[in-house]
């Protein structure tokens, strides 16, 4: 038998390296606190309606069947997949809304109608994010943030520049029509920071968003989760719930050797934090901890997010499975998150309805909501102030929808920046880790391998490559390999 490896934290990342290092021969469990698997990705059942509790869009295609191909399976192994279409609908003020189809070639007709001349540039930008996400994802991203070198390759070379400038810059000097413009810098949120803030590399995000489209796993994303939770077993892994760790314990020269779980101490020969880096830091002796308190506080991390699960007792009209609400400013809302950390005057707000596309997700002739805000992390979190913004956002829903729903809400439940905290460990209740900037890019960011504690790594969104669901399957993987080439007893 291998090393005998114990994982803290069993969200995608955890789940995936799991797999890889049971593969190798390596006697693997994983313990999670909470009382189901899945980490953020937990699944919600409530009265016959089934919500994913965190993400919510399947992005990326080709990075989950990268992975589950290096078992020799598919993802159709596992979950039934269907293509969106459309993709999702945009809301603007006005009652203006721009719908993005499931092809290019539909996006460069929407695009020419709101603005002349866009689809030629649009095709262009788009050549340009495709060229990118090649390098990116069929290349950078799978390198473990050990050294600088790994980001110079001949490709990179050549793209040196986009490193320098940024998204909104480069959207900016092609297209003049705010729609378009808020519609291309939407998916760089993903990465948790300001378009003005990204670097022009991460244009592969909206290939992604385009080109490769926007899918849905029957079910849900959490059917996704019951996948790999299916293939970790099957390889041997052990699974460990209502298991919170305590303690990581090391010897005086600095060596992982046990974890302590619930009050009892587990041997160990790796120990592999899939939780908070922060928190999984406070688990050690002040002396292992590699980044200070200061460290942590000077970084810039991802939005947090108040989340609503809301059943409501009738189908919905004028909306679509994923839609947007940029009918505020979208620019003051990103300075109530970065710049000023407070709640936002006027949110924008985020709302799918798994149930138009995969009714047995709600009763029938029911919908199930998910209503998504993003949010400053570490700002005060009530449950008044939580009401309050539900208001607001439903009154908006309404109006922008030309429906009334709110004597049709069955219940609501929420899931904020406190709840981040309780539920996940969360450094200040953030919901997507670590913003992708020039200065936390790739090596620059938290590492994957401890270099004061001999044994112990880490894995998930503060660390490589990054916040969403693809990179942290591929985090998984690169952690899996630092731990095989790194730590061989």
């Amino acid at each position: 038998m291998g090393n005998k490896i114990s994982i803290i934290g069993s969200g995608f990342s955890s789940l995936a390296a799991s797999c890889y290092l049971a593969k190798e021969g390596n006697e693997v469990s994983i313990y999670e606190k909470n009382s189901t698997l899945g980490g953020r990705a937990r699944q919600l059942i409530i009265d016959g309606f089934t919500f994913d509790m965190g993400p919510s869009w399947y992005w990326m295609p080709d990075v989950f069947e990268r992975f589950f191909a290096d078992f020799n399976k598919k993802p159709s192994d596992y979950y039934n997949l269907e293509k969106l279409d459309p993709a999702y609908k945009v809301f603007f003020e006005d009652g203006k809304s721009i719908t993005i189809e499931d092809t290019l070639e539909k996006i460069y007709i929407a695009f020419e109608n709101e603005e002349k001349g866009s689809a030629k540039k649009l095709k262009k930008f788009i050549d340009q994010a495709q060229s990118n996400y090649n390098i990116a994802i069929k290349d950078l991203v799978y390198r473990p943030g050990v050294s600088p070198l790994e980001l110079v390759t001949p490709a990179t070379i050549k793209k040196i520049g986009q490193f320098f400038s940024t998204i909104s810059r480069d959207v900016r000097k092609e297209f003049k029509n705010e729609y378009l413009i808020q519609i291309l810098e939407f998916p760089v949120l993903f990465l948790g920071a300001k378009p003005s803030d990204t670097p022009s590399f991460y244009s592969f995000m909206n290939y992604a968003d385009f080109g490769l489209g926007t899918w849905h796993p029957k079910g849900g994303m959490y059917m996704v989760i019951a996948g790999m939770v299916e293939l970790a077993k099957s390889l041997g892994v052990k699974m460990h719930t209502n298991a919170s760790v305590e303690k990581i314990n090391c010897t005086e020269d600095g060596r992982a050797i046990s974890i302590t779980v619930n009050g009892e101490i587990i041997p160990s020969h790796v120990v592999l934090c899939g939780s908070d880096y922060h928190h999984s830091e406070t688990l050690l002796e002040p002396k292992f901890r590699q980044y200070s308190e200061k460290y942590w506080d000077k970084k810039t991390f991802a939005p947090s997010s108040l989340l609503f699960y809301v059943g409501f007792s009738k189908k919905l009209k004028n909306v679509e499975h994923h839609n947007l609400f940029f009918d505020v400013d979208f620019q003051a809302h990103a300075r109530d998150i970065y710049d000023e950390p407070k709640w936002p005057e006027e949110p924008l707000f985020y709302a799918n309805f798994t149930s138009k596309t995969d009714s047995n997700t709600a009763p029938e002739n029911c919908e199930n909501g998910f209503f998504l805000i993003p949010l400053a992390p570490g700002i005060e979190d009530t449950k008044e102030l939580r009401e309050q913004y539900f208001d607001k956002i439903i009154t908006r829903f309404e109006k922008l929808t030309n429906q009334e729903v709110k004597k049709y809400v069955i219940f609501k439940e929420s899931f904020c920046v406190n709840d981040f905290i309780s539920e996940y460990n969360s450094y200040k209740g953030n919901a997507y880790g670590m913003a992708n900037t020039l200065l936390q890019t790739a090596f620059l960011r938290p590492k994957l391998m401890s270099s004061k504690v001999k044994g112990l790594f880490f894995t998930g969104q503060l660390t490589v490559p990054g916040p969403g669901v693809p990179p942290a399957l591929i985090s998984g993987k690169l952690v899996s390999g630092l731990i095989q080439k790194e730590f061989i007893l």
